[in-house]
């Protein structure tokens, strides 16, 4: 099983990995593994493995943010089977389901200054956000039954754990586009 969890900056892809991957150290398992239901995923937070394995083209001095080198990193994934990808690229690689953080826009450009981005970045991601881009390409490649849409604006981490533990065990029905904020760029 390959589980990808992806969504714009700042909607809490990290921080719900890490309560998924508490909850299972909490059990005696190793942090990086989940074992959830039948499955036990090796956790990937893959821009961690951008950084460390250097596996990016250029940085981008605007954006203060490297360039993915998107074939490297399918290689890097290549026969890493039963894992959980977390990342705002994760919709780029093979799942077998793909779980989509989404964030009332407003919410996350507070979030994203909160944790020192710039006003501009801030900015492009709440527009990206609004705009569906994530859902859009992770729908386009994957296809609406493999997408899982899920809405971190007035969750806490631990609730937004549960709804990524639902989706690994099967018990929630894939969704996507049941989430709306196309009225922020009004």
């Amino acid at each position: 099983m390959r589980v990808a969890v992806t969504g714009t900056p700042g909607t809490g892809k990290t921080t719900a990995t890490d309560a998924l991957a508490a909850r299972a150290a909490a059990g005696d398992s190793p942090s990086d593994r989940l074992d959830i239901g039948d499955s036990t995923l090796e956790v990937v937070h893959l821009n961690e493995v951008l950084e460390d394995e250097a596996l990016y083209t250029e940085v981008d001095e605007d954006r203060q943010s490297k360039v993915a080198d998107m074939d490297a990193l399918e290689a890097w994934l290549e026969g890493r089977d039963d894992v959980l990808i977390e990342s705002h690229l994760a919709h780029h690689f093979d799942a077998d389901r793909v779980a989509v953080l989404r964030c009332e826009p407003e919410t996350l450009e507070t979030r994203l200054a909160d944790r020192g981005e710039t006003a501009a970045k801030a900015s492009e991601n709440a527009e990206s956000e609004a705009l569906d881009v994530i859902l859009g390409e992770t729908v386009d490649r994957h296809g609406l039954e493999s997408v899982y849409e899920i809405d971190t604006t007035n969750r806490t981490p631990e609730e937004v754990a549960d709804a990524l533990c639902a989706v690994v065990t099967g018990e929630r029905e894939p969704s996507a586009g049941e989430v709306d904020f196309v009225g922020y760029l009004t």
